[in-house]
């Protein structure tokens, strides 16, 4: 109790200040750390409820919670470094897709101005990217409302079991990125069953909740058909 209500004098947020006193409430009257734990699912996962209930059961908590203080810093760097890695193709894309549209709204009406005071016949491929500039400077607000819906549809369908399921496939046969996020998968799986398991949980409560934390619903799939 005494290292919690340190905790509670540390923490700056008062939304999480009020989780721990809940913690602390529900300790004081009877409950495990585990099961306090449980009774807070929106800040505590599954990893950490069966992990601290692996080291209470086996007298083993404070090793367990240094365990998972350990693993939960690994995940914060490899998040670090993924971001840092697509920093640059994103960059690169923004960049590319501003500078089309730079063109077809500025540029591209300037030469069309030419081309009408010259006569000249224009190629085919002029025709089309001069019909895009026309089409991108008359409707556009309607293409950014456009982008908008979709954007918000394809997250409401995100979040249906079986949006998740065929939006997630589509990431992961992505070029580059979806390699790069199903290696993650991967090492997130290798990682997060190595520690249930070193943790002393079973290998089926570990497999499930490893499937849960794969941040992937083909890979979460594939897990829980395993297990």
């Amino acid at each position: 109790m005494d290292c919690l209500d340190t905790l509670k004098k540390q923490v700056t947020k008062p939304g999480f200040k009020t989780v721990i006193t809940e913690i602390m409430e529900d300790i004081e009257g009877g409950a495990t750390l585990a099961d306090a734990l449980s009774r807070q699912r929106k800040s505590f996962s599954d990893l950490y409820i069966n992990m601290v209930a692996a080291g209470e059961a086996g007298g083993a908590l404070d090793t367990i919670l240094l365990r998972l203080a350990a693993y939960l810093e690994k995940t914060a760097e490899i998040i670090r470094k993924i971001k840092g890695a697509m920093i640059y193709p994103a960059m690169i894309m923004i960049v590319t897709i501003g500078a089309v549209a730079i063109l077809l709204i500025f540029v591209i009406p300037i030469f069309a101005s030419m081309y009408a005071g010259m006569g000249a016949e224009l190629p085919g491929l002029t025709k089309v990217i001069l019909a895009m500039s026309h089409i991108l400077r008359r409707y556009f607000l309607i293409l950014i409302g456009a982008i908008i819906a979709i954007v918000v549809a394809l997250r409401l369908y995100y979040r249906s079991v079986n949006g998740r399921l065929v939006i997630d496939q589509i990431i992961l046969r992505v070029p580059i990125f979806g390699d790069l996020i199903k290696k993650t998968a991967l090492a997130r799986f290798s990682r997060t069953l190595s520690t249930l398991l070193a943790s002393g949980v079973n290998i089926l409560d570990a497999l499930e909740i490893t499937a849960k934390t794969s941040g992937n619903k083909v890979v979460e799939n594939a897990i829980m058909k395993a297990r």
